[in-house]
């Protein structure tokens, strides 16, 4: 009976390593919003924070368009909205206040391209390092440029630097 039990245990610690191994690279999750906290950063239901990847939205009270961008994510996302959540394997998963780093999702929409298309945020490759949309969110940034969208019409102190934070100027 102990070496049947001892066998269980054992192919139940196979299985879970298993299962985490070959579901390490599934970067996908779905979600619910709890709360949107500034124009790059949500709470979902149950506390985890995540901050949208790869772009950078001015910061709310402080910067020009900051509490533009933040409520377009709240018209975007509102609190109860089913989000999918997608981390990039290739880039950092966790930022320094924990926050998990991911792409952002509802049904067919990334939330991270619609706010640099609007011209809510910028891009930015945190250590120079791009992601898997990179491309797409560069086209997109450029597109808000030469339209003068959202902060590039509205903050003439307003830069584009894809190796550093957003800088819009003062609010």
């Amino acid at each position: 009976m102990a070496r049947a039990l001892a066998a269980a245990a054992l192919l139940a610690l196979v299985s879970l390593v298993a299962l985490g191994w070959f579901t390490r690279g599934d970067s996908k999750r779905n979600a619910v919003v709890a709360r949107v906290i500034d124009g790059d950063t949500i709470e979902l239901v149950g506390g985890q924070r995540v901050r949208l990847v790869q772009i950078d939205t001015p910061e709310k009270h402080v910067e020009c368009y900051g509490d533009a961008a933040s409520a377009l994510t709240r018209r975007l996302i509102p609190a109860g909205t089913h989000v999918r959540i997608e981390q990039d394997p290739n880039l950092d998963q966790v930022d320094r206040y924990r926050r998990k780093l991911a792409y952002v999702w509802k049904g067919d929409e990334d939330i991270n391209a619609t706010l640099v298309r609007d011209g809510a945020a910028g891009v930015w490759f945190f250590d120079g390092r791009r992601g898997r949309y990179a491309d797409e969110l560069l086209n997109a940034l450029e597109r808000a440029r030469a339209g003068q969208k959202g902060l590039w019409g509205a903050c003439p102190l307003a830069r584009f630097d894809p190796l550093d934070s957003m800088s819009s100027g003062p609010g």
